[in-house]
């Protein structure tokens, strides 16, 4: 008997350390999906976590008789919320003002009951082992756990089961503990069968919202979006949702908009042709982003391109983006094209392994928001294209919005100056977003706007390109910082000028 609840509650440390990492890897997940800025949000969230740890290891020294009782009690108080955290507040969150607020009381309550389970589990088994070996199989057993976590979160649960089916799954596991010991030593545990009771009615609960996680996730994201939503997935690097309406349909990316299907064309025109435009005979091209297969689409209507590199980190979009009906015919089936090679990895460190030369490179990241992105717009990033581009060849980076952010604009035109090209600024009108700007980067010291464009486009034109290269005050050149690994400026003038807008 006592060798059992012995390895009974050794398997519970593996369980509870595991469960106690998942729901705080989630809350980061999930706060970053939307509230934007990775870095911030977890380590905000893991501070808060530790702390909450911190103080359930406190209270633990007033819990004095039934400590086995009182640990199955508080296993099914952690499977409740951590279990149901995720779903909470992706529900609540576009209904509640103070939703930060409700995030960090969910982590801090998660973090006390989590924090709670150790110290009860150290004096439950004192009396079975020396104390060094008391300590040593406990905390072995815990940073087990917690590996398996961290390794199987990014690359399994996130990828195929999603935040809130995650946190529903391990808040079951939470639980399933609970049953097992209540059950197992029912003799020796007061009010064992209430205990059974509540654990398998939790259980039974969760289980259903682990059902059901998929309707969950389409009524948060529908109020959220005010749209239809007709697909949704979480990869392994970002939350993917497609909406639809009467018009148009609409990609968003951890909640930021990237296009919709009514005007797009502007902003892919625009990005695309007035460098193809000014290249002669381009013929080797590199897209780094743009897994959506617009830029692309624009990029193929040259008959001189040869062979087109497309390198996107995500899986996931260019699969979407080439075998969905209604995104193919979107993009004109570009991501079939026999003169395309698509590369799913990180554009940084695929760059530095290059050594050939783009007569074009397009550049169609999302904004700066947090430093995993904010990295592909620093200086090191562009010393990198530069070395790449072909001595008369072109680059166009796609930078934000000159209007609204026009101190992360200039950065930006400040740091691939910095990098040693010719940098040439440029801003079109997109519905969607408003005043939209590019930088244009070249190795040539002189750039001749092309008075003419191939024929087909919706938007641009001679005339109309020259009107995009004027800046009114409001817009003008403003000085910056150079955006480098080890400060990225760049991303705090984003969040501190899109805060503001927003």
């Amino acid at each position: 008997m006592q060798r059992s609840l012995t390895f009974l509650l050794l398997v519970s440390v593996l369980v509870v350390a595991t469960c106690g990492l998942i729901y705080e890897l989630a809350a980061g997940t999930l706060a970053s999906y939307l509230l934007g800025d990775s870095i911030t949000q977890f380590s905000t969230i893991i501070g808060v976590y530790l702390f909450a740890m911190g103080i359930g290891s406190w209270l633990s020294k007033f819990f004095e008789r039934n400590l086995l009782a009182w640990f199955i009690q508080i296993e099914i108080m952690v499977g409740v919320v951590g279990g149901c955290s995720s779903a909470i507040l992706f529900l609540l969150f576009p209904h509640i003002e103070f939703f930060r607020l409700l995030l960090y009381l969910l982590i801090f309550i998660t973090g006390a009951l989590v924090g709670l389970e150790i110290p009860l589990l150290l004096r439950i088994l004192k009396s079975k082992f020396e104390f060094k070996d008391l300590v040593s199989k406990v905390f072995t057993f815990d940073y087990i756990g917690a590996l398996l976590a961290s390794v199987v979160f990014p690359l399994v649960l996130v990828p195929f089961l999603g935040l809130v089916r995650t946190s529903f799954l391990f808040g079951i596991l939470n639980v399933a503990v609970a049953y097992i010991l209540c059950h197992r030593f029912r003799e020796e545990i007061p009010w064992a069968n209430y205990l059974k009771g509540s654990a398998l009615t939790v259980m039974l609960l969760l289980a259903g919202g682990f059902a059901w996680a998929d309707e969950i996730m389409t009524i948060s994201e529908t109020a959220t979006y005010n749209e239809r939503v007709v697909y949704s997935v979480s990869s392994s690097y970002q939350r993917i949702v497609l909406t639809k309406n009467n018009h148009e349909l609409r990609l968003y990316l951890n909640g930021n908009l990237q296009f919709s299907s009514q005007d797009e064309y502007r902003y892919h025109e625009a990005l695309v042709h007035p460098a193809m435009q000014s290249i002669h005979n381009p013929s080797r091209v590199l897209i780094l982003g743009g897994g959506d297969g617009l830029a692309l689409r624009e990029i193929l209507k040259y008959p001189s391109v040869d062979s087109v590199t497309l390198v996107d980190l995500d899986p996931e979009m260019t699969h979407l983006f080439s075998t969905n009906e209604t995104l193919r015919s979107l993009n004109h089936n570009s991501l079939h094209s026999s003169r395309l090679k698509i590369v799913n990895a990180d554009a940084f460190e695929w760059l530095r392994s290059q050594r050939g030369f783009y007569d074009f490179i397009c550049v169609d990241f999302p904004d700066p928001g947090n430093y995993s992105v904010g990295k592909l717009y620093t200086l090191s990033f562009y010393k990198e294209l530069a070395r790449v581009l072909a001595p008369e060849g072109k680059t166009v980076i796609q930078s934000t919005s000159p209007l609204i952010a026009p101190k992360s604009y200039w950065c930006v035109y400040h740091t691939v100056e910095k990098a040693g090209m010719n940098a040439v600024p440029y801003h079109t009108y997109v519905p969607s977003f408003g005043e939209w700007g590019f930088i244009l980067g070249m190795k040539e010291t002189h750039f001749s706007p092309p008075d003419t464009f191939i024929s087909g486009l919706n938007y641009l034109s001679g005339p109309t390109f020259l009107s995009m290269m004027e800046f009114p005050h409001d817009m003008s050149e403003r000085p910056t910082e150079i955006n480098k690994l080890n400060n990225q400026i760049l991303v705090h003038y984003f969040e501190d000028e899109w805060a503001g807008y927003q």
